[in-house]
């Protein structure tokens, strides 16, 4: 796997954003200014950055120097403070919420994990660059599989059909 796609330990010291408490884990510089818009970017400073992931805090990036970066200030639609339903959830190769949802209601699978472990093996992945969070997304992605395997089922026996998904 490349870097990118690396498991990385968590930090010890990773700071609360100033306007939610929400713990942070930091984020590389080239990141932020990768994704932030032109005019945002004007008000970067060569500090260390972090990543608020709190779906109900508008901050996306907040830095040591007391700075913020909102969600209207960021180029790309931040997934963790959108609502479920059609989230983008890999910034690299496209995938969301909704061909997750397509593949299980289609064929009772969702192979999106397998295309972007493959992805990852050809070291085609630029997690650390695309995705607001600065790191691999194959977590998030695995973790909404799940849950919208959850919701078909749940949604099938709440009208009176089953729905044979397959167990994995």
């Amino acid at each position: 796997m490349t870097d990118c796609c690396e498991r990385k330990p968590a930090e010890p010291d990773a700071r609360t954003c100033p306007a939610c408490g929400h713990r942070g884990p930091a984020v590389r510089l080239q990141t932020v200014k990768a994704l932030l818009t032109e005019i945002a970017l004007r008000r970067v400073q060569l500090a260390h950055y972090r990543f608020c992931s709190n779906a109900a805090c508008d901050v996306v990036y907040f830095g040591d120097a007391g700075d913020r970066f909102g969600t209207g200030e960021i180029r790309v639609p931040v997934w963790h403070k959108q609502a479920p339903g059609s989230r983008l959830l890999c910034y690299c190769f496209g995938e969301t919420e909704a061909v997750i949802r397509h593949e299980l209601i289609q064929s009772g699978r969702a192979d999106v994990a397998n295309r972007i472990r493959e992805h990852i093996a050809a070291e085609r992945c630029a997690c650390d660059i695309r995705n607001p969070r600065g790191a691999c997304c194959l977590d998030n992605v695995i973790t909404a599989v799940r849950r919208i395997e959850a919701e078909i089922a749940e949604g099938s026996m709440n009208d009176g059909r089953l729905t044979n998904l397959p167990n994995r």
